[in-house]
């Protein structure tokens, strides 16, 4: 945890991580802010600054006197987001320096199998 970015945006990321690749199902427990924050030697207000954003987001869900849940659809929500984001970080400008060289989408299409097959 020290890539320049906040703190409290590396706990948020790290939890999507865990939700998206199934560690952290839906419905399971998140680690308490202090749990979190012991873990990570951070601040239990920045953990719970980090917690929130996904709170926010609808991915926790907090239980009163119980504790932190995966959302019900939290894997989906979060696997809808980032091919947005990979769509309009990486298909958009692929899509428009193809049309730039001529690249017909048959030819895209052709090209981008291959590269998804080999």
């Amino acid at each position: 945890m020290d890539d320049g970015r906040p703190i409290f945006q590396q706990i948020a990321e790290s939890l999507e991580a865990q939700i998206l690749d199934g560690s952290m199902p839906e419905e399971s427990r998140v680690p308490s802010i202090n749990e979190l924050a012991a873990f990570h030697r951070i601040n239990p207000a920045t953990a719970l600054k980090g917690v929130n954003m996904l709170v926010d987001d609808g991915l926790i869900i907090k239980r009163r006197g119980i504790g932190m849940f995966v959302a019900d659809g939290a894997r989906a929500a979060l696997l809808a987001q980032r091919r947005a984001e990979f769509q309009s970080a990486y298909v958009a400008p692929l899509a428009a320096k193809a049309r730039a060289l001529g690249i017909t989408n048959a030819e895209l299409q052709k090209m981008t199998s291959k590269e998804m097959d080999g």
